[in-house]
């Protein structure tokens, strides 16, 4: 493995780092209070990954057993313990477990405790997960679409749900 060819050619660096403060506002709240804050897009990552701060109450929350098959997926927990499915058993993930989930693999997360939780989510690469979020944040609100546009939902959002 070797690094990849060069994509910055100038000569002595450049000032274009960017900050998105702790106390920023989350880009999305669920109905169940659910935050999310976009920390790195696709868009801004020039599509190499996106980077989300998942930050869930003391309630019941989380999708089920599910798996992309054009992207990678993994988990760093900050706060509070977070249920994993890794594709056999739910695992307790406490701060700083990380868990990575390869093309294919299964997967899903929840917050079982009475307590809060917040976890990282990476993707790789960068995909619009934006909207998706964004969708489901809405469908939170205002409700679900039927199975027949929620199954092309999730089709155009890379999302295979799988039984347990």
């Amino acid at each position: 493995m070797s690094y990849p060819d060069p994509v910055y050619t100038g000569d002595g660096g450049e000032a274009s780092a960017t900050l998105r403060a702790a106390e920023s506002d989350p880009d999305l709240v669920y109905k169940n209070g659910t935050r999310c804050k976009f920390l790195a897009t696709g868009g801004t990552t020039r599509g190499l990954f996106g980077l989300y701060l998942w930050e869930m109450p003391a309630a019941a929350s989380g999708p089920g057993p599910h798996f992309h098959r054009t992207i990678v997926e993994s988990f760093f927990v900050v706060s509070g313990t977070i249920q994993i499915y890794d594709g056999r058993t739910w695992r307790a993930s406490r701060p700083t477990d990380f868990v990575h989930v390869p093309e294919g693999g299964i997967h899903g997360f929840r917050n079982e405790s009475d307590q809060p939780a917040s976890m990282l989510i990476h993707f790789a690469p960068g995909a619009p997960r934006e909207e998706y979020f964004a969708s489901n944040a809405r469908f939170s609100h205002e409700g679900r679409l039927s199975d027949e546009d929620m199954a092309a939902f999730y089709l155009r959002h890379d999302n295979y749900d799988v039984d347990e």
